[in-house]
């Protein structure tokens, strides 16, 4: 579409774009030039007191070439998104669909108690009691108790233990928004259809949701996606809050805390907004191939 094409259609549904006008204006201002002017700065040096100063491709350069802790936040991040982006996917759908089917008093109230913990700022300090690291934790108090060990674990400072503790507090909160999402897909879901599936052919459950649900779903897995993919490739503060500002041997050290450790702390914008960059562009890549798989759907 031309430009002249563009403008005729405008005119044509001036009513429509006026009323979408005030989100197209918040959404440029707060959404899309933010994300040029960072790009913009990537290729400078720029330490919030003194102009930009151009370096081209110095930042991305040194990022690769000479930020070992980059290179292991990489993998951290990585490997927690590849964990726990499909299975908190996963579990939003599948406890969604479990409960859908239960009496409507029921389901709201397991839909609280589910969303609960996504939803208290702070619900996983709990776990910092449960894994201290002295003799009180609960998880150490049980095992010394027991016999099982003779001294306490240090689960929040061993790098054995750091990742796996983070994934599964993750996993804990992650039934959030994606959730209510497909919760709300499922309900909006008209009877009518089941009933047209039974005489069509289809024979169980499992049918139902392959050749029904999941395809008139599609607009909602692929919402939910996207947030599940925003959450474990951004994720930093639970993880900080869990393991503190500078972990043991980088175990748990994300691109998202490199960011904020360059961007808050060091003030080096520059070299933050290159790091920004490349993980907004893995984003959208790994947004991309999900939206393929999705459209595969019967």
């Amino acid at each position: 579409m031309n430009l002249s094409q563009l403008w005729s259609d405008m005119k044509a549904n001036r009513t429509s774009y006026v009323f979408v006008a005030p989100f197209m204006v918040i959404f440029t201002i707060f959404v899309i030039v933010p994300i040029l002017v960072s790009i913009g700065l990537s290729f400078t040096y720029f330490n919030m007191v003194q102009p930009p100063r151009w370096v081209g491709w110095q930042n991305y350069l040194t990022l690769f070439l000479e930020d070992e802790i980059f290179l292991i936040a990489v993998k951290n991040t990585l490997l927690f998104a590849a964990i726990t982006g499909p299975i908190s996917y996963f579990m939003c759908f599948v406890f969604a669909w479990l409960i859908n089917e239960l009496n409507p008093k029921i389901r709201a109230v397991l839909t609280l108690l589910f969303y609960a913990p996504s939803i208290s700022a702070n619900a996983y300090m709990i776990w910092l009691v449960i894994f201290s690291g002295d003799a009180y934790g609960y998880i150490n108090g049980i095992l010394l108790y027991w016999g099982i060990i003779d001294k306490p674990i240090q689960w929040l400072v061993d790098p054995i233990w750091m990742m796996p503790i983070v994934i599964m507090v993750a996993l804990w909160m992650s039934l959030g928004v994606s959730f209510l999402t497909f919760i709300a897909g499922l309900q909006g879901i008209d009877d009518m259809y089941y009933e047209a599936a039974v005489i069509d052919g289809v024979r169980n459950r499992w049918q139902e949701l392959w050749y029904i649900t999941l395809p008139l779903m599609k607009p909602h897995l692929m919402f939910g996606a996207i947030i599940s993919i925003t959450n474990s490739f951004a994720a930093a503060g639970q993880i900080q809050a869990l393991t503190g500002t500078t972990p043991t041997d980088w175990a748990t050290w994300t691109i998202m805390q490199h960011i904020n450790d360059y961007g808050y702390v060091r003030y080096e914008m520059g070299y933050a907004s290159a790091m920004a960059v490349l993980l907004f562009g893995t984003m959208v890549l790994v947004q991309r191939i999900v939206q393929r798989l999705l459209a595969k759907l019967a």
